[in-house]
């Protein structure tokens, strides 16, 4: 694609962003650069983590053992993580009026840290845990304080890291660390995020709809769609014949509903965006690859 095409396109982009009414959808890959890994992007190829499934958490004290034992230590890196340019970027655009809402497919909290509100998390938060038994809510650094003071002898240490803070851990490691249940009841205790095999409350997932289906523009940030659980959500804008960019390093799910993908860093490409529009000069990043507007 020539130059002059592809300024053409982010031109595009910067108009369809300056006319507001913009709902963000943001996946893992937006905070990649805060050094928490993905599944299913760069940092996710280099790791063969299989994520916790609603089902064996539920039915297994084992490995609700070896979940905790390794969340426990991963827990470290996602509470020690700062905001990126991509997460003050969006913030930035909320605080112009021009982002009408945030969904995220991320648990940790980050958008939050760089001043969003409002935030929609679609699977929840790292920063909560629940009671399956009586559904209190208590928050995760209180958790962490009371693992610490059952486990004063325990000094895993882990050089990997995998998505949702999951540490890779020894089987002995595993086996002589201590849980613990819910303050209240005695029940079990669960990070308050949707697992695998799990699902997003429907009335969580209404509230998107609706957001979705007000938007000037759905804009796509980091996240391949794989899932449908976030998927959705573009096919339910696209339907509309409400606009969808999608801003993410490879290609993704929703290509074919876009009316335009960048594959782009997302720092340097979003805070390039709010400078554009403040500026009304040209962006400016480098691209791998910018696919042409779908047939619509």
């Amino acid at each position: 694609m020539s130059d002059a095409k592809s300024a053409q396109r982010w031109g595009m982009l910067a108009d369809l962003v300056a006319d507001g009414e913009v709902v963000i959808l943001s996946g893992a890959g937006l905070s990649t650069e805060s050094g928490i890994p993905d599944y299913r992007g760069e940092t996710g190829r280099r790791r063969r983590a299989e994520p916790m499934t609603y089902q064996t958490f539920v039915s297994s004290p084992s490995a609700r053992r070896r979940y905790w034992a390794r969340s426990h230590l991963g827990w470290r890196h996602i509470a020690e993580a700062s905001p990126n340019a991509g997460h003050r970027a969006v913030a930035e655009l909320q605080r112009r009026g021009l982002v009408a809402g945030i969904i995220t497919q991320n648990v940790d909290g980050l958008h939050q840290a760089a001043g969003a509100h409002g935030v929609i998390e679609l699977h929840g938060s790292l920063h909560r845990v629940r009671c399956l038994a009586c559904g209190r809510r208590t928050s995760r650094h209180a958790l962490d304080r009371r693992l610490r003071a059952a486990n004063p002898g325990w000094h895993a240490r882990s050089q990997v890291i995998n998505p949702d803070g999951d540490a890779v851990l020894s089987a002995d490691e595993v086996e002589s660390f201590r849980t613990v249940d819910c303050e209240s009841c005695g029940g079990v205790l669960k990070p308050d995020v949707v697992f695998f095999g799990e699902n997003v409350p429907p009335s969580r997932v209404e509230e998107c709809y609706a957001l979705t289906e007000r938007a000037g523009l759905l804009l796509v940030l980091g996240s391949s769609l794989t899932v449908l659980s976030g998927y959705r959500f573009v096919r339910r804008a696209a339907a509309r014949s409400i606009p969808v960019v999608i801003i993410n390093q490879g290609p993704t799910r929703g290509d074919g509903e876009a009316l335009l993908t960048f594959d782009a860093p997302l720092g340097a490409t979003l805070t390039a965006l709010v400078r554009s529009i403040s500026s009304g000069h040209p962006l400016n990043v480098h691209v791998r690859r910018v696919v042409p507007a779908a047939p619509r």
